[in-house]
């Protein structure tokens, strides 16, 4: 598996996601009340992890199952403030130009057994190389600051008991989700007239805009 290549591709494909997501967040700041965006963060599988990933499907360690079978190579976290700015970050994302969706999992309005909550969207994105154009896949994760709070402390645990958690510590842990679930749902709550202003700003900046743009070309029309 030629690791360096594989890290040019899905780096590139990364970048060009990154981007796409930071206009956004740069439009948010300067255009809006509100920035449903609190921070974005990035990561590549290292080759070790990426070559137990494939052993435990049973799949030698080629270029072509790995494309084929792990869809997490690249991936994205972004972290929203309220419950009701993951499923619009979400919209965006779809609407994106140039970005397939390939797969979507809310574990925000189900979450799992264990109480781990996220909006998980598998993506393509082209990247261009001197040889051609190819699909790459990245994995974008949606959750609040709470539902990370909780996701990281559930990985640590996870490391520290090697998988094996007791099971008194995995009961915690899914009281703890249920509380985290009731904050998110009381801050949303709290942010509402935040979000209200917020879509009162959309509307009225796209009828502005909507009006120069209309001005602007019938007066070109009209010149013609």
């Amino acid at each position: 598996m030629e690791y360096k290549r594989l890290t040019l591709v899905y780096t590139a494909a990364l970048k060009q996601l990154e981007t796409k997501i930071d206009t956004i967040n740069e439009e948010f700041k300067t255009l809006h009340k509100y920035n449903p965006i609190e921070h974005v963060s990035s990561r590549i599988k290292s080759k070790q992890s990426i070559t137990n990933k494939l052993k435990k499907k049973g799949l030698e360690a080629t270029h072509e199952n790995l494309i084929k079978t792990i869809n997490d190579i690249a991936g994205i976290r972004i972290i929203c403030s309220f419950i009701p700015d993951i499923f619009k970050i979400a919209d965006m994302i779809e609407n994106m130009q140039g970005i397939t969706v390939l797969k979507k999992k809310d574990y925000v309005t189900t979450p799992k057994e264990n109480g781990y909550s996220s909006y998980h969207m598998i993506v393509s994105v082209p990247v261009s190389l001197s040889v051609g154009t190819i699909d790459v896949k990245v994995e974008i994760q949606i959750r609040t600051m709470a539902m990370d709070f909780w996701a990281s402390l559930e990985h640590k645990i996870n490391y520290k008991y090697d998988k094996q958690v007791p099971k008194a510590v995995r009961k915690e842990l899914r009281d703890c989700a249920k509380m985290t679930h009731k904050l998110d749902k009381r801050m949303s709550h709290l942010g509402r007239n935040l979000m209200e202003e917020e879509k009162q700003a959309i509307k009225e900046i796209t009828t502005e805009y909507t009006t120069v743009y209309t001005t602007a070309l019938l007066s070109e029309n009209a010149g013609i």
